[in-house]
């Protein structure tokens, strides 16, 4: 098992700020923490206890998943699917690790997936902007989601800590959560989990007031 780097923390221009902590403005990098995202509906196509099933069986599932993602959305084939649902228990490990508290564990296993899948930085001074910092993957388009992704997670690992990562708690759903809340108060994976996690609720108060005392 790899042992936990140190915090990853990257300097653009002669600024001093950590690059997932940079404001969002026009020709700014890309903030990749919002990378992160990739992990979760990866692990979130897998069948987690409700209608729908496993949507990653097939090349069209596949297309889907990447459908909005333009450097991602070519080279689809049946090896990148596999390999991407190999990727999606690798994440969903590292969820479940967070979720249990295991902080060594969750950081162990996603950086196994930074030195397997790493990103490169790049020095771009493109359309008259300022030096800047451009990260890129390479490989195939299941190694570029996987850095992606995996870099994504280590940015918000890094901002927000282990607790923010989670797994549903509206049994017998499985599907995994990155609570971006201000409150922390973040428990489901999905508005329909929240609202049938509601309604279980509500059933058991009812049965509660109307068993006899």
């Amino acid at each position: 098992m790899v042992a936990p780097h140190p915090p990853i923390c990257v300097i653009l221009n002669t600024g001093t700020s950590p690059l997932h902590r940079f404001p969002r403005r026009k020709g700014s990098p890309v903030d990749l923490s919002s990378y992160a995202e990739l992990a979760v509906r990866l692990v979130n196509t897998e069948s987690l206890g409700h209608e729908g099933g496993d949507q990653l069986t097939t090349l069209d599932g596949l297309r889907a998943l990447v459908a909005d993602r333009e450097h991602l959305n070519h080279g689809v084939s049946r090896h990148e699917l596999e390999a991407l649902r190999q990727l999606r228990t690798e994440f969903r490990a590292f969820f479940v690790a967070c979720s249990q508290g295991d902080g060594a564990d969750a950081a162990a296993r996603l950086n196994e997936l930074l030195i397997q899948y790493p990103v490169h930085p790049q020095l771009s001074g493109h359309d008259g902007q300022a030096w800047h910092v451009h990260y890129t993957e390479s490989g195939s388009m299941s190694d570029k989601y996987a850095a992606g992704a995996a870099m994504g997670l280590a940015v918000r690992l890094a901002d927000l800590g282990i607790e923010r990562f989670g797994v549903c708690q509206a049994a017998p759903c499985l599907g995994v959560f990155i609570d971006t809340s201000a409150n922390r108060t973040t428990r489901y994976c999905s508005e329909r989990c929240t609202n049938r996690a509601s309604v279980t609720a509500l059933r058991a108060r009812r049965r509660e007031e109307e068993s006899p005392a």
